[in-house]
């Protein structure tokens, strides 16, 4: 037996398969249930950090249902927009769970992005009400498309506000989303704009270890929803113990960022969002409720939508066979 060769999907090549956003979607619910039910295998993510607020992680996971293992390097640097490159970057590999032989490697950007504004589908599902109509996003960047792409899968959205420290940079993001989605989007100049009297809110900015976080109490409205994709580099402490459900992605690996210094005055999370879809405790229960997760990022995310995009490559020709 040879080990063969292994398929090689370049950035373009991942777009290509053109997996649509709410595939991705089905697909973490699915795996959040499977979480929820102890069914998956993902231990905390190690990490190194060679500059300030840098970080290069590797992220392994195992998704028994979908016969999906393998492990994603991805690095995230806040210097690289003034380099003019992208804050994240990596690869992923998937292995054949039988042999543990590479499938393929992949890069990791686009993956990342859309999966990550998936993950804030499925926990807005759950979690905000869902007649909610109107969306803040405070910064405009890739994660900001992304997760308004996600939650416009899911809610009747009507009304966008869009807050980034750069204001072109927000007028170029309601031009864009307006012309991709069919949504009104109005960019805002300051930033309680995009927070205040919104049903669902998402702050994407750069992840900080020590952030200096603007949000202060009183801003989030009751009943409102809050996906907190920078973990609480937005969110003061205080703005965050007025929430009555703080849940996250994985309870583990939020105990691994405490330790490391992370989130220092932020409180205790209610659960872990595999225990809500899964229905071993519940998500909103009132109107009134606000709410709000930290979703950290899981290889499991990752894993999940990866399996999919290597199948549609099969399937459609695309990208390169390399010898191993």
């Amino acid at each position: 037996m040879t080990l063969g060769s292994v398929l090689y999907l370049s950035r373009e090549d991942v777009e290509a398969t053109q997996l649509p956003m709410s595939e991705i979607i089905q697909a973490l619910e699915a795996m959040f249930k499977e979480k929820g039910n102890g069914e998956v295998e993902m231990p905390p993510k190690p990490g190194i950090h060679p500059r300030p607020d840098a970080f290069i992680h590797a992220m392994p996971a195992y998704i028994p249902s979908l016969e999906a293992a393998g492990v994603k390097w991805v690095s995230g640097y806040p210097g690289n927009q003034a380099r003019g490159l992208p804050y994240i970057t990596g690869l992923l590999i998937l292995n054949d769970p039988d042999t543990g032989v590479p499938l393929a490697v992949m890069d990791c950007t686009w993956i990342t992005a859309q999966r990550t504004g998936a993950a804030t589908a499925v926990s807005a599902k759950y979690l905000a009400r869902p007649d909610s109509v109107s969306v803040g996003i405070v910064a405009c960047g890739v994660q900001g498309r992304s997760n308004l792409e996600a939650l416009a899968c899911l809610f009747t959205v009507q009304q966008v506000k869009a807050y980034d420290l750069h204001p072109e940079i927000a007028l170029r993001y309601a031009r864009e989303m307006e012309e991709r989605l069919d949504l009104n989007i109005e960019p805002v100049k300051t930033l309680p704009e995009a927070v205040k009297e919104l049903d669902i809110v998402v702050t994407s900015g750069p992840i900080l270890k020590n952030p200096k976080a603007p949000i202060e109490p009183g801003w989030l409205a009751p009943g409102s929803f809050a996906s907190l994709v920078d973990f609480d580099s937005y969110w003061q402490g205080a703005a965050l113990r007025e929430v009555d459900k703080l849940a996250t992605d994985d309870l583990a690996q939020m105990r691994y960022y405490r330790q490391e210094g992370y989130f220092r005055d932020t409180p205790e999370v209610y659960a872990d969002l595999g225990e809500i879809v899964a229905g071993r405790k519940p998500g909103r229960e009132s109107a009134s409720e606000r709410t709000a997760s930290i979703n950290l990022g899981l290889a499991l995310d990752d894993m999940a939508t990866a399996v999919r995009v290597y199948q549609r490559a099969r399937a459609r020709g695309i990208g390169r066979e390399l010898a191993l």
